[in-house]
């Protein structure tokens, strides 16, 4: 029996808490009569029972040696917030997606969303009713920013206490698997945000349980969450447990663990090693489920399999391609933005996924990175904007906000035409111009003065000036960053029969669907702004010029597939031809993309 409450059916439930700091420990019911009722203490510090007249919805906390009371750890629900007590909930559930297979990473398309914001109302079951206009772009994969329950009513979800949980304000258990049994009908696989590697600082109560965090390490967050020091080994199934609860329970597909890098682990076998080989281990006899990392350490023992000392990770956030595509774009040159913006590094990133592999670093002052060899286009998730690169900024400002229309059609171009897995931001189909603003709802004032503070150290790198910061406790920075759903303006609507061609060419062309970089040929050129890349039956130009470029035609015969100035995306018109062969001149207009097939 795994950790938490477990519904038996016939109002019998199962109780497991890790207490090895606990000398007595007991389940408080609350409802629908008061009982206490003794746990029996078992190995290496777990303690157990199982209790009759319990039926799903009660209420209830643990008591720790006689007095203190503190929700379950690996609550499945926390109706009343974090600091309420816990619910035991029916997981029972009527799925009905027996033939979905997921579909194999190279096809990803993924659209990631953040629950509260992506609707109006701000829940799962809101999310429904916009799956077929997200099937219709062409989207196959949804990525919910995490939902574990948080604090408050709004949050990115980064501040998750109660890791088993599902956040009250976007809705039940039960809501959440609709959604998910609704996306498999549609056609959509779903990725889980989840955060491994802290605890949101309120209503975080494990502390009495047991030796959950080490002093050994600090992080941005405080102590270390504990994965090799003594006691490590339920440290790390509590979270083992909790990436197959997800995959299993909830029938998700693949899981995006959140900052790696802040993960202290020097043991021989890795935590993050031991969670590759348990989704591997699920995955086999059934269908896929994949692991994509967060990772600003460019380091491919991510990507390598066990067997190679690696992780086993089947992918990660390539931050190198979105900072080297983004100054390229903006030519801003602040913060970590000053390690990139030559074409080259584009070049290289396009080649093999990590632009830094060793050298020296100016942001970092030191050598950062190893090189990717071995990998392949599916190892690497990249994008033009995420959560992140939007909601760190200082106003939450989107590529709209500072990029013209057609460089926003080249960033779009530059991301679908690679040989990555594409990912997209809720609402930069269309040219969404809400921004996306960092928010929380937190209830202690010290803390929300903190996290104000940490807001102005962190735009400092930047030059942002202080008094332009946005409050993230207001509410307004929250109903600021709600979708629109609107792209009746005639750019908008272009943009987005843009993004829909692109993904319709990804998803359907041959040689698009072939993401070995081995065979990815790139040239940079540089005093034209202009990168040139070949792969087997295509080539594409992006020119992030504001003039016109003229470059020749590579080796073959060729038929243009996309030129995203045509005015059929409302574009200044095509100077490129339709057809072109071995040394023909091909103009291309300022900041746009280009793309030809081959004619057999």
């Amino acid at each position: 029996m795994t950790i938490g409450s477990w519904y038996q059916g016939a109002n019998r439930c199962c109780f497991r808490v890790w207490g090895p700091q606990c000398d007595r420990l007991a389940v408080h019911l609350l409802e629908p009569e008061d009982r206490l009722i003794s746990l029996t203490p078992t190995e290496q510090g777990y303690w157990e029972t199982t209790v009759e007249n319990v039926p799903p919805g009660t209420k209830y906390v643990y008591q720790l040696n006689g007095d203190l009371e503190r929700p379950d750890p690996a609550a499945h629900a926390q109706p009343d917030g974090v600091h309420g007590p816990s619910q035991v909930v029916d997981q029972a559930w009527a799925w009905q997606d027996q033939a979905w297979q997921n579909y194999p990473l190279g096809e990803y398309i993924i659209y990631e969303l953040h629950v509260g914001t992506f609707t109006p109302e701000g829940t799962f079951t809101a999310i429904i009713p916009r799956l077929s206009d997200l099937k219709a772009l062409g989207i196959n994969v949804i990525e919910l920013m995490p939902v574990a329950a948080f604090p408050g009513t709004r949050n990115w979800g980064y501040d998750g206490v109660y890791l088993y949980g599902v956040q009250a304000s976007y809705g039940s258990p039960q809501a959440l698997k609709a959604l998910v049994a609704a996306c498999h009908r549609e056609g959509i696989a779903v990725i889980m945000d989840v955060v491994y590697n802290h605890f949101g600082p309120e209503g975080n109560y494990l502390w009495p349980y047991g030796p959950y965090f080490t002093g050994q390490y600090r992080t941005p967050w405080g102590d270390a969450v504990n994965y090799d020091q003594a006691h490590s080994n339920e440290v790390r199934q509590f979270f083992i447990q909790n990436a197959l609860y997800w995959l299993e329970t909830y029938h998700i597909d693949a899981l995006r663990l959140d900052a790696i890098h802040a993960i202290y682990d020097f043991s021989a076998r890795p935590f993050l090693q031991e969670l590759g080989q348990a989704v591997a281990a699920l995955s086999e006899g059934s269908y896929p489920r994949y692991l994509i990392a967060e990772s600003d350490l460019n380091d491919v023992r991510v990507l390598r399999s066990p067997d190679l000392g690696g992780f086993g990770h089947q992918s990660q956030w390539c931050d190198d391609f979105h900072h080297a595509l983004h100054t390229l774009l903006t030519g801003e040159s602040s913060g970590y933005y000053q390690d990139f913006g030559s074409v080259a590094d584009l070049a290289t990133s396009y080649r093999q996924g990590y632009v830094y592999t060793g050298q020296y670093s100016p942001h970092r002052r030191r050598n950062h990175g190893n090189t990717p060899t071995g990998c392949s286009g599916e190892n690497f998730v990249v994008c033009s904007q995420n959560h992140d690169q939007i909601g760190n900024r200082l106003g939450g400002d989107r590529l709209t906000q500072t990029l013209n229309f057609e460089q926003l059609k080249l960033a779009a171009a530059a991301t679908l035409l690679s040989p990555f897995v594409p990912m997209l931001f809720m609402g930069e189909e269309y040219g969404e111009t809400r921004p996306f603003q960092y928010f929380v709802s937190h209830s202690d004032p010290a803390l929300i003065a903190g996290v104000r503070q940490g807001r102005r150290e962190e735009f400092k790198a930047f030059g942002w000036p202080e008094d332009q910061i946005p409050d993230p406790q207001g509410e307004e920075v929250f109903q600021d960053s709600i979708l629109s759903w609107d792209w009746t303006d005639p750019h908008q609507g272009a943009l987005r029969s843009l993004y829909q061609t692109l993904i319709q060419l990804r998803r359907h062309w041959p040689p698009l669907l072939d993401l070995q970089l081995a065979t990815v040929t790139v040239t940079p050129l540089e005093t034209e702004k202009t990168l040139i890349v070949q792969r087997p039956g295509l080539w594409f130009a992006l020119n992030f010029s504001p003039n016109p470029v003229t470059i020749p035609t590579p080796a073959g015969t060729w038929e243009q597939k996309l030129d995203t100035a045509s005015p059929q995306w409302q574009g200044p018109g095509s100077e490129a031809p339709d057809h072109s062969s071995e040394g023909t001149a091909v103009a291309i207009s300022p900041h746009t993309a280009v793309l030809y097939g081959q004619i057999d």
